[in-house]
């Protein structure tokens, strides 16, 4: 393995397949950086939405005090897919979650048990949805509602509600529901980022204020965003790590390994295998099957059936912060050589927890995916005209079962 190392970020992985995807990855770049900013492209990620938040932190910071009141210590955030699990991937991994809990399901006996593990007199709701119509939120919000109304004992519960959704009534029930004074304070949900690419929209900034995380260190993450967006809008292969582990992943993908999986290790890493589950999944489609676990416990359902000879159809990327413990250092080591022995291996390592680290991290897993949806299909022939968006924006197989799910409802 050769080494291309950031301050930030390391990737590790064989570089003598670089040369062979060079144009490929100019051309994914060129093809990125002419949508980026354009209306209807979904990539409003870049370069927008930090930006924006650098402008606007200082309403996202009052908007957090104006909800913690002084007498709020707890967040429950209602919300489903990138809704969610943004903002719980960010949070998890810099150990501020205590107070911050998460929830996405349907059923009532999810609810209850959710609901049970809250105290309802120092916890606010943070909903979040861009449609202010997905099912599973609004279920979530009008039962949340209920509850606090009867643990109140009031109708108006306004004040204990935040909305993240379109700015539109027109396009948001959510903003109807803040016009109409049900809910008091309200972020939005930005136009033209889709929702696993939001990482940085109100929601996740507000949840940072809410749980005392500084505004000097999210500024500085979000500078951190913006400069890492643009090493990784650089051409060069050699110098551009998210093109490098693209076509690490393109290459494993057209030599016959069809199953990606991402192994974290650390427990800080638990929401991060959710979202970059939705990430490459979403993105990538039926392409590459993406699968993630956190390490080492990982190890004891799933090595004997990756280092199993018959295992002809997996490749691997490892994640870790650099190890400081020797024990730490000897299980990655020899996991990792374990694996390279059998599989193709890539491997990244973070320098720290901290949220310029993670910054560039994020963009490049954001990058990383682009780019190997884009490579991919620029090899089997398949070029996306430049006025329609990038398929690794999209989702509408999603759309197939929402479309099921209103139908049985109506029934």
């Amino acid at each position: 393995m050769t080494e291309t190392m950031l301050s930030e970020v390391t990737l590790k992985l064989d570089t003598s397949i670089l040369e062979k995807y060079a144009q490929n990855a100019k051309e994914a770049v060129l093809s990125i950086e002419k949508r980026a900013g354009q209306k209807g492209q979904f990539l409003n990620w870049i370069n927008v939405l930090p930006q924006n938040q650098l402008n606007t932190i200082d309403n996202l910071y009052d908007m957090a005090q104006k909800a913690k009141d002084n007498k709020y210590t707890d967040l429950a955030i209602l919300g489903i897919g990138g809704s969610r699990h943004t903002t719980e991937s960010l949070i998890k991994m810099i150990g501020k979650e205590a107070n911050v809990h998460f929830y996405s399901s349907v059923d009532s006996e999810s609810f209850r048990r959710f609901i049970n593990k809250l105290d309802l007199a120092k916890t606010q709701f943070l909903v979040v949805s861009k449609s202010g119509g997905t099912i599973e939120t609004t279920v979530a919000y009008e039962n949340a509602k209920k509850v606090m109304q009867e643990y109140l004992e009031r109708n108006d519960v306004s004040d204990r509600f935040i909305a993240m959704t379109d700015v539109s009534s027109e396009k948001s029930n959510l903003r109807k529901a803040v016009n109409a004074g049900d809910i008091k304070l309200s972020g939005c949900v930005h136009d033209d980022v889709g929702g696993r690419f939001s990482i940085f929209d109100d929601a996740t900034i507000f949840t940072l204020a809410f749980v005392g995380v500084s505004k000097d260190d999210v500024i500085a993450m979000l500078q951190a965003s913006l400069k890492a967006q643009k090493e990784f809008l650089n051409p060069d292969v050699n110098k551009n790590i998210a093109l490098q582990q693209a076509i690490f992943n393109v290459n494993s993908k057209l030599n016959g390994k069809q199953k990606h999986f991402v192994e974290y290790f650390g427990d800080a890493f638990y929401g991060t295998t959710l979202w970059e589950k939705q990430l490459k999944n979403e993105s990538l489609k039926a392409r590459i099957s993406t699968d993630t676990n956190v390490g080492p416990g990982y190890l004891h359902y799933n090595a004997e059936a990756d280092l199993d000879s018959a295992n002809k159809d997996s490749f691997f990327t490892f994640v870790y912060v650099t190890p400081q413990e020797k024990v730490t250092k000897a299980v990655l080591t020899g996991v990792i050589n374990a694996y390279s022995n059998m599989h193709p291996v890539s491997v990244v390592e973070l320098k720290d927890y901290s949220l310029t680290t993670l910054a560039k991290f994020i963009e490049f897993k954001h990058f990383e995916t682009l780019y190997t949806g884009n490579i991919l299909r620029q090899v089997e022939g398949d070029i996306t005209p430049e006025d329609i968006a990038l398929p690794e924006v999209l989702q509408p197989n999603v759309e197939i079962y929402k479309k099921e799910v209103r139908k049985a409802m109506a029934e």
